[in-house]
């Protein structure tokens, strides 16, 4: 599949701190857990630190297999709490848990994830193995951040912070293509 990648660069992509690519050994996979590209856009520039950044991917993949670079892979993106120094986020446009993210009664992240999606991902995944030599593994962002928080609902009740990709999404298929060893 050729892969044309929209260069969208947030407003405060140079405030990131750069980095060498061969920092680059782990790529995480998100899901925005929002409706549409929009609103993850919209959230992704937000500024929420001191330093004048916000959290966001590298790159977003909309359901039509779209692909997206918000922040290069030589910048330090916020996506994934203690892993972003060496990380590459990619986000996948899918509601997830939208917009009750933490009641427990609305913990199940049922969406598919189109067949577009999923192959504009694995083309996404060889040229980010092409181009980051010391790339090697790929997590989940509910793999590294498995923190519990009160749940919105009932503050007695524990929910996990982070479910994404969520039980939807095929590891199965996009881990023996991409090469990568899955990390958890």
């Amino acid at each position: 599949m050729s892969l044309s990648i929209h260069e969208q660069p947030l407003p405060y992509v140079d405030l990131l701190p750069e980095r060498p690519a061969d920092a680059v050994e782990l790529v995480v996979i998100h899901c925005t857990e929002l409706p549409d590209l929009a609103m993850a856009r919209e959230y992704g520039e937000r500024v929420l630190h001191a330093s004048g950044t916000g959290n966001s991917g590298h790159y977003y993949v909309d359901r039509d297999g779209a692909v997206y670079r918000y922040v290069p892979g030589t910048r330090v993106a916020n996506h994934v709490r203690g892993h972003n120094p060496n990380s590459i986020g990619i986000e996948l446009v899918n509601r997830g848990r939208y917009p009750h993210w933490w009641d427990s009664r609305h913990q199940q992240m049922d969406e598919p994830y189109p067949d577009a999606q999923i192959a504009a991902l694995s083309a996404l995944l060889a040229q980010l193995r092409a181009a980051f030599p010391t790339l090697r593994q790929i997590a989940g962002h509910e793999d590294l951040d498995t923190d519990l928080m009160p749940a919105s609902d009932d503050p007695t009740r524990q929910v996990r912070r982070k479910l994404d990709p969520g039980v939807c999404f095929p590891w199965d298929v996009v881990v023996p293509a991409c090469g990568l060893q899955r990390l958890r």
